[in-house]
């Protein structure tokens, strides 16, 4: 007698536990399974976040200038009103005004001290450009080690279990859930990771921007120190 078996019956059966389990599978679910890790994985995509929004509006706001700025600068040094100058620079505040000011404060110097001046000024507003980078390119890097921390100790917990079970008998369904649960940890590493390189990447693209806008402005002021009287 041979033993028969309602394969039609289990294919339905099988299809329908596929359908509930994608149903049910989104990124809260896949969340909290991680365990405390994605707290803070959750945490540091918070963080980077809102570095890269303020660090985006520091940077639009250090790239917007008017275009008429130098021809008013221009016109200001040729007819001797420096303090008009200095008074349009402080009313810009922008990177380049405070080197501008900058270096109007040392007219009548050497022009090696004058372009002295400036670039220190430059420095400095570049190092404030770049505030928080070095945080956000420490999630991009720190994230996904996180993740695969998550992973190792959820596989350490998942092979500790079956160690403790004393009848040998090894269940897929908790294998397969502790297997779940580990690997959800190095996905949430990777997308928090991911996300913290482009972002840290664009923030330096603009800076690089605002740099080259910078050294414009500076070779733009020296020529005009220059201009025979």
């Amino acid at each position: 007698m041979f033993l028969q078996i309602d394969t039609t019956g289990m294919a339905e059966q099988a299809a329908l536990m596929e359908e509930q389990a994608a149903e049910q599978m989104n990124l809260w679910t896949m969340a909290q399974y991680g365990g405390w890790i994605m707290i803070i994985l959750a945490l540091l995509l918070a963080g980077a976040i809102y570095l890269f929004v303020e660090r985006l509006v520091v940077l639009r706001k250090a790239m917007q200038e008017d275009k008429s700025f130098m021809d008013r600068i221009k016109d200001y040094i040729h007819e001797g009103k420096i303090e008009s100058a200095i008074n349009l620079c402080r009313s810009t505040d922008t990177p380049s005004a405070r080197m501008i000011e900058k270096g109007i404060s040392r007219i009548g110097r050497p022009m090696q001290d004058v372009q002295v001046a400036i670039e220190n000024v430059g420095n400095l507003e570049i190092g404030n450009l770049e505030k928080g980078l070095v945080i956000m390119a420490t999630i991009a890097a720190g994230a996904p080690m996180l993740g695969f921390l998550g992973t190792v100790l959820g596989m350490v917990q998942t092979f500790y279990n079956m160690a403790q079970n004393a009848s040998g008998v090894i269940e897929m369904s908790a294998l397969s859930e502790g297997m779940y649960q580990a690997m959800v940890t190095t996905i949430g590493g990777l997308i928090v990771g991911i996300i913290a390189m482009f972002a840290y990447n664009f923030l330096v693209a603009r800076i690089d921007s605002v740099v080259r806008q910078l050294e414009g402005r500076t070779l733009e002021f020296m020529d005009l120190l220059n201009e025979p009287a």
